[in-house]
């Protein structure tokens, strides 16, 4: 089996397989949280199985990792399971937003059965980095894993979809002229679209990280979102109503 680890997918851009300035560290440690023993323990073995370097450590709930006091370099990554009893997935989302509200949180990707829109929409202004459903392979999960580890933020791109009216198209890549953007503001809009960290979207495009952030400021305004997710949510839906 070849192996592909956090740190390489972290590394490679999206564009002709360029490294993109990413620090490796020592090791990755990843947090799953899950009620279900059987369901966490067997995902653990597939995750070591795909990168042997991982440190993973399981707990049924978030006030259990905490309290494990888990010393590590950095913040751990961490893979939480929304869970089927209410009571139990409310106190989690609780958990999870006054983690995102702490001095340097550690990323959290939300692992549930629920596709809608909404529901992501909810996990990531909870503080969620990203949002996987389980109707997703291994290696879909893998690899999002790996995105939000380098600083993106992963959304199921079919949940977007999902949103358009049938039969819409939406093109491959923004231009300028379509809707009120800079030729630079739509490159960034194309890269927040395939869910890129601030950081790879400076080296790609050759710009201050700083800039790139004053862009994202700039795009959510002119589309009134509140968060990036939303801003690739508004593009679609304004490409669903244009005429190709």
């Amino acid at each position: 089996m070849q192996h592909m680890t956090f740190e390489a997918l972290g590394k490679v851009g999206s564009q002709g397989g360029q490294a993109a300035p990413v620090a490796a560290s020592a090791s990755t440690h990843l947090v799953l949280i899950d009620d279900r023993v059987l369901m966490r323990d067997c995902l653990a073995r597939c995750l070591r199985a795909l990168d042997p370097s991982l440190e993973i450590h399981a707990f049924p709930n978030v006030r259990a990792w905490l309290d494990a006091d888990l010393q590590t370099d950095e913040p751990p990554l961490v893979m939480a399971f929304r869970s089927a009893r209410k009571g139990v997935d409310e106190e989690m989302q609780r958990e999870i937003a006054n983690l995102a509200k702490g001095e340097n949180p550690p990323p959290v990707v939300i692992v549930s059965d629920a596709e809608d829109f909404e529901s992501i929409l909810g996990a990531l202004e909870n503080g969620a980095r990203g949002y996987i459903p389980t109707s997703v392979s291994l290696d879909v999960a893998f690899g999002a894993l790996g995105l939000v580890k380098a600083g993106g933020v992963f959304v199921p791109a079919s949940s977007l979809v999902q949103q358009r009216p049938a039969g819409a198209q939406i093109p491959a890549r923004i231009e300028p002229q379509d809707l009120p953007f800079t030729s630079r503001q739509a490159a960034v809009v194309n890269a927040l679209r395939q869910g890129k960290a601030n950081k790879i979207i400076a080296y790609e495009l050759n710009m201050c990280e700083s800039t790139v952030k004053v862009h994202v400021r700039n795009i959510m305004k002119k589309l009134k979102a509140r968060n990036r997710t939303e801003v690739a949510y508004k593009i679609n839906t304004l490409y669903s109503h244009a005429q190709l």
